[in-house]
């Protein structure tokens, strides 16, 4: 190289731009310095909050036993028993009360609870699944129930004559709550499911209290704390070292002043090295102005896509069909390389991000399932979020519901799962929640509206893009609130879906004995379909659990959002039965609860879920359209026929199906029974699975409605909530439009062969008459 070529910054020229760096020093030196103190205090404050919550459990639960323990020795005084062998309850009820301040009122029912059920709303949920509880459980209970229209504590034990009931000021029980010593701006809840007992602090922070929530023994209640979030520091550096590095920036500072002034000298040359020529040799400002830098290679030096989207001026897109059909009800879902590709990936996410921006949402977390076309989809996805200006948080292969437990871990609000689901393996789609709702119906619609209309908002500046792996928090998540009471041993069926790589460490972590099968994560699903809805993709697994004699085998579809269960002895139990004990297991901590199911579900969960004391309600089938009318109602509990369960208690109310199996290990444990004789006491009918009819010729959704619309079933109750379901009193039947695909989903279940043949012909024989054509298969 020439030397008229070299660029040279004469010493001279830094001198003088030293002062300019000592500034920025000290700028950037301030703000770690401040992030570091800021994470100090914040820590402190997290600690402070903690105790309060750690004091306050120790205080209510050792209220809770103190109350308990003075009933049961009440009622093991001498009067009392004198009385209920005379069978005087309101002599008992008398020497009850004698002695005992602290009871508004005492009360002694009979077993039949008769009065209760005559009208259970009037006499209050809560205080009958209170009163069954105290029945059927060894020694006194406890629960906070609703009664006169204000919150109390009751209190029940199983007596000679039926149950009794006392009822206590609810500050006997969260006195030590009040008294805790809590920082300002910290939050405390006492919460019984999501019903808040008592708030102190800042109600603000509510809804983010679940992360630090601990479990107040086996009461049913827990206390639930929050901090203002701090948020990460600065270059996500922690509190320690951002303050040693507010000290060497500032330290570096110092030492370009002292040079700057002259206090310190620079290296110079010595004398003699530098060529006669080279004092003509240009400055590196004046040489960029002689000579330009040359233009990257592959970009026009006028112009170019990059540059014209950073001024907000739109790109030309170039053309791409979008399938208006892979816009379904719940979710978006294609074949790949026919109707889904990394191009209309990037569409797709271009338009969620543009529903973003109208809502001012910055953050959203995405994730994939294991199929082979996962990687290039989530990149277009990706592409498009971050061309809208969203910032991307990418879990990498996860199941569903950890991109949706990160959209409250990360506190983002928003998550789109890459996932076909349990599809076949050239399936693939996206799951997609926006501001903590997930997008159905008119909502997906809508985004093939954006893309058609090209309503696509690109951003002046991408979004930013990281990677986060959550799965260790979701598992310590988990972890922290459900441990089995004696180790189970369970056989994990993931059918080569997402689900391995989790499932069995999270159930290994609550005390489990797992046995993998078929947990190698393979996108091709080399074994069998990951369904666990349908009987012969469950043969493996049943076969599996007797060869191992483990108690109890569980399945997991593609994407781990639905559960399936076998027993030890290869009995499928539909979730409609699980959805039973999830609910008894529910209300006997939130009396009084909403428990939602679907259409499909069967039809003893209305008599199961009063007779626990809860609050029934059947919906549409569709996990979004769960979602939607859990958050309307404030349901603690939903279940679909498929597999989807919803917990709102101590969890976030999204359809889990790893959660699911770990609250239903949860729930077996702490029975003396077997899991096998625990799920052989839930109520059982002779029922058939779903039973699909594909439709050749029309739509599903058109036959239907002509079916509601000419359909005679005499001495049926009818419900067109979602397609026809007729309800007698020996059984009922159900036909409905798959969502999905282009097929007609059917359900019988009756109390007996007879019964059953007798609704399954009233449903064939009136189809038919509207299409005969149909290949009935019932």
């Amino acid at each position: 190289m020439n030397k008229s070529n070299r660029l040279q910054l004469p010493l001279g020229d830094l001198r003088r731009a030293l002062p300019l760096l000592a500034v920025l020093l000290v700028l950037l030196a301030g703000w770690l310095g401040w992030s570091g103190v800021q994470q100090w205090r914040d820590a402190t404050l997290t600690d402070g909050v903690e105790r309060a919550r750690d004091q306050a459990v120790i205080s209510v639960e050792a209220a809770f036993a103190a109350q308990t323990r003075q009933l049961s020795e009440r009622l093991a005084a001498e009067p009392v028993q004198a009385a209920l062998a005379a069978g005087d309850t309101s002599a008992a009820a008398v020497a009850l009360q004698q002695g005992w301040s602290g009871p508004e009122r005492i009360d002694i029912f009979p077993s039949t609870l008769d009065a209760a059920y005559a009208d259970p709303a009037a006499f209050g949920f809560s205080k009958l699944a209170l009163l069954e509880a105290g029945m059927h459980e060894k020694g006194a209970v406890a629960r906070v129930v609703e009664d006169d229209g204000q919150p109390r504590l009751g209190l029940a034990a199983a007596v000679p004559q039926g149950v009794v009931y006392v009822r206590l000021p609810l500050a006997n029980l969260t006195h030590g709550f009040d008294e805790v010593s809590l920082p300002g701006s910290g939050y405390l809840a006492l919460r019984q499911g999501s019903y808040n007992v008592r708030e102190r602090g800042s109600k603000a922070l509510a809804d983010g209290a679940e992360v630090l929530a601990h479990a107040v023994g086996r009461t049913g209640l827990r206390v639930a704390a929050a901090v203002p979030g701090g948020g990460s520091g600065l270059f996500g550096l922690g509190a320690l070292p951002s303050l040693i590095g507010a000290g060497l920036l500032a330290a570096l500072a110092v030492l370009a002043l002292l040079i700057a002034r002259g206090g310190l000298g620079l290296p110079r040359l010595k004398a003699g090295t530098q060529a006669e020529g080279d004092a003509d040799e240009p400055t590196l400002g004046q040489a960029l102005q002689r000579e330009p830098l040359p233009a990257a290679p592959g970009r026009s030096a006028n112009k170019s896509n990059e540059a014209t989207e950073e001024q907000g001026v739109p790109a030309e897109r170039k053309q791409v069909e979008v399938d208006p059909g892979i816009f379904r009800a719940y979710d978006i879902r294609g074949i790949i390389g026919q109707t889904l590709d990394v191009d209309v990936a990037e569409l797709i996410g271009q338009a969620i991000g543009s529903v973003m921006h109208e809502e001012d949402l910055t953050d959203i977390v995405v994730g994939r399932d294991g199929r082979l076309s996962g990687p290039d989809l989530i990149g277009g996805l990706i592409e498009g979020l971050r061309k809208a200006g969203r910032n991307v948080i990418d879990i990498g292969m996860a199941p569903t519901p950890v991109a949706y437990f990160a959209a409250y871990h990360l506190r983002t609000g928003s998550s789109v799962a890459v996932t076909g689901s349990h599809n076949p393996p050239d399936y693939n789609g996206f799951k997609i929640v926006v501001g903590g709702q997930t997008l159905s119906g008119d909502a997906i619609t809508d985004l093939y509206g954006r893309i058609r209309d090209n309503r696509l908002h690109t951003a002046n500046a991408r979004g930013d893009l990281q990677q986060r792996d959550v799965a260790a928090d979701y598992i310590q998540r988990i972890a922290d609130d459900v441990q089995l009471d004696r180790p189970l041993k369970v056989v994990v069926d993931a059918g080569n879906g997402v689900a391995g790589d989790i499932a069995p460490q999270l159930l290994e972590a609550i005390g489990a004995e797992v046995i993998p099968l078929y947990c190698d994560v393979d996108g091709t699903f080399p074994n069998h379909h990951p369904d666990p809805s349908e009987p012969h993709n469950l043969e493996d697994l049943i076969q599996t659990v007797k060869r191992f004699d483990a108690d109890i085998g569980l399945a997991f579809d593609g994407d781990a959002d639905r559960l399936g269960v076998v027993t030890r002895e290869g009995e499928i139990i539909f979730p409609d039965r699980l959805l039973m004990l999830f609910a008894a297991d529910v209300l006997e901590r939130n009396p009084g609860a909403l428990i939602i199911y679907d259409v499909k579900c069967t039809g003893k969960l209305q008599g199961w879920v009063l007779r626990h004391g809860g609050t029934p309600m059947m919906w549409k089938t569709g996990h979004s359209l769960i979602k939607a009318k859990m958050r309307e109602t404030g349901a603690e509990l939903a279940g679909e026929m498929s597999g989807h369960f919803f917990f709102q208690e101590r969890w976030y109310g999204f359809d889990d199906g790893l959660y699911s199996a770990a609250r239903l290990l949860e729930i077996l444990a702490a029975r003396p029974e077997t899991p096998s004789e625990v799920l052989a006491t839930l109520p059982d009918g002779i029922s058939t699975p779903e039973i699909k009819v594909p439709m050749e010729n029309g739509t599903p959704h058109a036959l239907v409605e002509r079916f509601v619309q000419s359909a005679q079933f005499e001495g049926a109750r009818i419900s067109n909530i979602d397609g026809l379901r007729a309800d007698w009193d020996d059984g009922w039947g159900l036909l409905r439009a798959s969502n999905t695909t282009p097929i007609l989903v059917l359900r019988f279940e009756a109390d007996n062969e007879a019964a059953l043949a007798r609704v399954k012909e009233t449903f064939r024989s009136q189809l038919l008459a509207l299409e005969p054509g149909l290949a009935v298969t019932f």
